[in-house]
């Protein structure tokens, strides 16, 4: 109880700080470096709610949310912009971007479902390979180098008059997505995705269509994407084919197994650590500011070496090695669990 209680209180306060941090920090760190926290964790967390709670790792996530971002700058876009430039209200692109991904995702997923393990982890590498390739190759849908995104919903205004509205917009969308999350697996819907997890076999016995329940949960997990490249393709302003390659799908694998694999915060964890290490620990690395992904994977193998189930999992180990001399029980620990799934 008082690991949990622990848990609540240090969410609820980076909640709140996250909430008021354009009156604590400089302008750069906020629409910078926390939204993109912010939105690589919703990327991030789309992945991370597959693995938790489906044992299915998914590299098409980036994929997906590329197609929305391709999706709303196409529609959205004006005759200033590379693409169709179909000039519609930006909150069509926004419901065609959501609509599309996730038409998509469902697809993918209905292919894959039958598949588990390494072979589930490359069929959807493969989609993702599709995808970027697809959009390097079709012009007329992301032009030559990228398709500008430079009309956003009205409540948004202009980011230069009004830097922060982004900000505000994409932290409500991460709060809603965990939100999201954690009532989803609460329901029976979730709960069954779980079975599927844990005894495909047995679930089937019993009635359970399981690639159903994986196709469903393979497009949830692309809807969630989708926000996320929504909200990047605005904030970057532009969304190009450079931006879905495999460097940042990887980035995505890497931000999930850094926060944790087993735990949604951990999104969000991961997500900052990464945004950290690539905006401010470069400065330091002068003319080797190009081997940033180096400083990266030995940064994300120190922290799988130590902890299987990332920085959530250290972070569950010392409050849970605390509430242990404090005489309070120790319980099963998010390490075994990740130990045991390897």
């Amino acid at each position: 109880m008082r690991h949990v209680s622990l848990d609540r209180i240090i969410g609820v306060g980076a909640i709140v700080v996250c909430a008021i941090s354009p009156l604590l920090f400089g302008n750069y760190f906020v629409t910078t470096t926390l939204t993109t926290t912010l939105y690589l964790g919703i990327a991030a967390a789309s992945l991370i709610f597959l693995s938790a709670y489906g044992g299915m790792v998914s590299l098409t996530q980036v994929a997906l949310a590329g197609i929305a971002g391709f999706t709303y700058g196409n529609l959205v876009g004006t005759g200033g912009s590379k693409g169709m430039n179909l000039g519609l209200s930006p909150w069509l692109g926004i419901l065609f971007g959501l609509l599309i991904a996730t038409g998509i995702g469902l697809l993918f997923g209905l292919i894959a479902s039958r598949s588990v393990g390494i072979y589930f982890l490359m069929i959807t590498l493969v989609f993702s390979v599709i995808v970027y390739y697809f959009f390097g190759q079709v012009t007329q849908l992301s032009g030559f180098g990228g398709v500008q995104v430079n009309r956003l919903p009205g409540v948004m205004g202009d980011p230069a008059v009004h830097p922060y509205r982004l900000f505000y917009v994409t932290f409500g969308c991460a709060l809603c997505v965990y939100a999201l999350i954690r009532f989803i697996v609460r329901t029976p819907f979730g709960l069954a995705f779980q079975g599927v997890r844990d005894e495909p076999v047995r679930m089937a016995s019993l009635g359970y269509a399981v690639p159903i329940h994986r196709t469903l949960a393979f497009g949830l997990a692309a809807f969630i994407a989708a926000i996320s490249g929504l909200l990047s393709a605005w904030s970057d302003g532009i969304v190009a084919p450079s931006s879905i390659d495999l460097n940042h799908t990887i980035d995505v694998l890497v931000i999930a197994v850094l926060g944790g694999l087993l735990r949604i915060e951990g999104a969000w964890v991961g997500a900052f650590v990464f945004v950290v290490i690539n905006n401010y620990i470069q400065d330091y690395l002068g003319s080797y500011g190009d081997r940033i992904r180096t400083v990266v994977g030995l940064i994300f193998l120190v922290i799988v070496l130590a902890a299987p189930a990332g920085l959530m999992g250290l972070w569950e180990r010392a409050t849970r090695g605390l509430a242990g001399r404090r005489g309070g029980p120790a319980g099963p620990s998010l390490e075994s669990a990740a130990e045991q799934g390897a």
